[in-house]
């Protein structure tokens, strides 16, 4: 891999690790001995702030280096160490995962797809992209069943809205798109509670409209939430002297998806 591995958290020019350690225990000294005087619990978050940084510091080179991952996983993802891509963010997950990362998130931009030019049309761009994404995706998925790590984590692969089923071609233009399509569109799951191979919806034969057992946002996070061991019906936050819930008052838990 080449340049920081995640900006900002390297030490600065000239000072080496060692020293950089050394400053820290100085630091946390004084902070404990101002804590003991004042009884500040603030002072003791300020420590284990600096602390946090400074494993960050030391852990993250060892984990972005995927050159050290052996040939069949970077066959299986399609990464190439060193280069910017969705298959080695794939298995930068899953590093980050065993490590007791517990909430990742991946992006995939260049999706929108209106058919104004061979950048961003169905016949070229879409296939590109799917080339980029589905091989790294499913090699995830897989590589965490395999290491045992599956039942203890959540995939969910989605974006905020789908296509339409009718072409566009934005501004007249001769090549085939799709405009944004927020009534019908898929999302998947797979890991820790989730029945494999269950499908839930359905929509018209033009794929424009949902017809069958609709899934609202909410009732995804209620689903979510559920599967992490928290109640969406208690989590609340309170506003101008109400509580509201995330889910919002209609969320409900698709118990279809549940193994």
């Amino acid at each position: 891999s080449q340049g920081d591995p995640v900006l900002f958290v390297s030490n600065p020019e000239g000072v080496p690790s060692d020293v950089r350690r050394e400053t820290l225990d100085a630091l946390r000294d004084l902070n404990r001995m101002r804590q003991a005087a004042t009884l500040d619990p603030e002072i003791e978050t300020r420590i284990a702030q600096y602390e946090l940084a400074y494993r960050m510091q030391t852990s993250v080179p060892e984990l972005m280096e995927l050159s050290k991952e052996p040939p069949e996983v970077h066959a299986m993802y399609g990464t190439e160490p060193g280069k910017k891509s969705f298959a080695n963010n794939c298995l930068l997950a899953r590093r980050l995962v065993e490590r007791g990362v517990r909430f990742v998130q991946l992006y995939h931009r260049g999706w929108d797809t209106h058919g104004a030019g061979e950048g961003d049309d169905l016949k070229h761009a879409l296939p590109a992209m799917c080339q980029q994404v589905d091989q790294a995706a499913a090699a995830l998925v897989k590589d965490l069943k395999q290491r045992g790590m599956l039942d203890e984590t959540i995939v969910v692969w989605g974006g905020e809205f789908g296509r339409t089923p009718m072409n566009e071609g934005r501004g007249g233009s001769p090549y085939p798109g799709r405009d944004h399509h927020p009534r019908a569109f898929t999302m998947w799951m797979a890991g820790g509670g989730i029945k494999p191979g269950v499908a839930v919806g359905a929509t018209d034969e033009l794929g424009y409209s949902v017809v069958q057992d609709p899934v609202h946002v909410h009732d995804l996070h209620a689903t979510l939430l559920h599967l992490l061991g928290i109640d969406h019906t208690k989590l609340t936050y309170n506003s101008l002297g109400r509580n509201f819930r995330l889910t919002d008052v209609a969320g409900e838990v698709v118990t279809k998806l549940l193994a």
